[in-house]
């Protein structure tokens, strides 16, 4: 074969290939602006109406199903969710790579969500390795952070500081995405760690991420946790400015957070004022007693 020959094989084999790769990429990046995370009903609602233009063997209607159960998921429907993840397993053979990162990814979550972080672990660490040999940067770290969630409490900063890194050397957009939450999750390791200086630096740095990012409810609670690291860095007034001005925005839109109204409490306990803590947790209580994630995860909190 000439050399002119080779060359115009091997370009065409490099466009096939960055075709390939781009397709699923801009299908799931379409996918996931379909999310409202506060809101996983609706959110499935959305989901099924999108599954419904796609034939069942498809790797797009696969996909949709991952997220379908990580819906159901959320919605403490754990049954559910590994019965529609079964369905997409029984269909994995053949699929892009991609579909099976997703689907790996979405089983782990529906295992540590139900408690079982042992079990999700080894199948975020598959995730990661697969999407990392196929170049696939927003779900390699997508993984990474998940293993600094799921894996052992000791490796929680290592895996977040990791993601972080894989975040700033990821080429697109769309992976960078990913800073505003590592920040977050980072910080929240430090506040556990009760480094509380450099859990704050970390919500700030969150913070910052989200208001270039954009969506009101996730600046609102990135405020919220610079308000927290604030009140454990022992600036009261600042944090009690934050919370209040929190406050007064849901009551202008008709919404409550009961944690706001738990952070009012404590900032009032750590000034020693403990009948001034009192209604504010009342109110958190009355707001979250309800709230699954904390019956199952925090009871001594609730």
């Amino acid at each position: 074969m000439n050399r002119a020959r080779a060359f115009l094989i091997l370009g065409v084999l490099m466009l096939a290939s960055r075709s390939a790769s781009a397709a699923p990429t801009a299908f799931a990046a379409a996918l996931d602006e379909r999310w409202d995370y506060a809101a996983p009903a609706v959110s499935e609602q959305r989901f099924r109406q999108e599954l419904a233009r796609w034939p069942d063997d498809t790797p797009q209607a696969l996909e949709i199903e991952t997220q379908i159960a990580r819906a159901q998921g959320l919605q403490r429907r754990f049954g559910d969710a590994t019965a529609t993840l079964a369905r997409v397993e029984r269909r994995l053979d053949g699929m892009p790579s991609h579909v099976r990162v997703r689907y790996l990814l979405e089983r782990g979550r529906v295992f540590n969500s139900a408690g079982a972080p042992e079990k999700a672990v080894p199948l975020f660490a598959a995730a990661l390795e697969l999407a990392e040999c196929e170049g696939d940067a927003f779900y390699a770290i997508d993984a990474a952070h998940m293993m600094g969630i799921a894996g052992p409490a000791a490796e929680h900063l290592e895996w977040n500081l990791k993601a972080i890194a894989m975040t700033e050397r990821a080429p697109d957009a769309r992976s960078k995405r990913w800073l505003s939450s590592l920040y977050n999750n980072v910080g929240w390791t430090y506040d556990e760690r009760g480094e509380s200086a450099r859990a704050l630096d970390h919500f700030r740095k969150a913070l910052t991420a989200w208001e270039a990012r954009g969506g009101d409810d996730n600046i609102r609670i990135a405020r919220w946790a610079v308000a927290h690291g604030l009140r454990r860095t022992g600036e009261l007034d600042e944090a009690e400015r934050i919370q209040n001005a929190l406050r007064a925005e849901h009551e202008r839109n008709g919404t409550v957070d009961g944690y706001v109204f738990e952070e009012l409490a404590e900032i009032h306990l750590a000034r020693g004022k403990a009948d001034d803590a009192r209604p504010w947790f009342e109110k958190a209580y009355a707001a979250l007693h309800d709230d699954a994630s904390l019956q199952v995860n925090e009871p001594a909190r609730l």
